[in-house]
């Protein structure tokens, strides 16, 4: 089981953690990271996007010139999609991108990311992590002490006053617990975990 210095607010070294084997020692799948971010990301898509067709342009549907002998082109409506003005020809309408991807890829995805930061030495594991108010100052000179400076940070419940402090941060995001996901994991360059946070992904997504 793969071990790791828990430090305080001042970087300080307070204790170690043993971490489970199968959440952050699995095998790293770069091709699972893929499957699963394309997934998330076609799960967030509105749909919303429309063109609109020659039936649905304004515009008079009278033959622009005679059959024959003019010498042009035979158009019935200057709705056609040639002319300016004219509808979309094979535009977006709206549709709906969401699609599943099965739970048991979703794990080993998530698994596999977090091993993935714990590898390349970019996880953090804090003692404690709570905030008696909201005070984004004092948050930035943690995560810059721990060398965190674009950071996920996880806590296993709800932390209101650090989720207030970590808002207003260009490079920081703060989620519980429950939800950390693959996205969110690969995109900051640090992962910072409160022991509770690390024991609750553990029996979340343990055997």
């Amino acid at each position: 089981m793969p071990k790791v210095n828990v430090l305080n607010t001042q970087a300080q070294t307070v204790g170690e953690l043993e971490l489970a084997d199968e959440v952050f020692a699995a095998e790293v799948k770069p091709h699972l990271h893929w499957e699963v971010v394309k997934n998330q990301l076609a799960n967030r898509r509105a749909g919303t996007h429309s063109t609109k067709t020659r039936m649905n342009v304004h515009g008079t549907t009278k033959k622009a010139v005679r059959q024959k002998g003019s010498g042009g082109a035979r158009h019935g409506s200057r709705k056609s999609p040639i002319f300016v003005g004219g509808g979309v020809a094979h535009g977006p309408h709206p549709r709906d991108y969401s699609y599943t991807v099965p739970k048991k890829v979703r794990r080993a995805a998530l698994c596999s990311a977090l091993s993935l930061r714990l590898q390349q030495g970019e996880l953090v594991v804090l003692d404690d992590f709570s905030m008696s108010a909201p005070k984004t100052k004092e948050v930035a000179g943690t995560l810059t002490r721990l060398g965190a400076t674009k950071a996920l940070v996880v806590t296993a419940g709800e932390n209101g006053n650090l989720h207030l402090s970590i808002r207003n941060l260009q490079h920081a995001k703060y989620i519980r617990a429950e939800g950390v996901n693959v996205y969110d994991v690969l995109k900051y360059d640090r992962l910072v975990l409160t022991v509770d946070a690390a024991k609750a992904l553990v029996e979340r997504l343990g055997d």
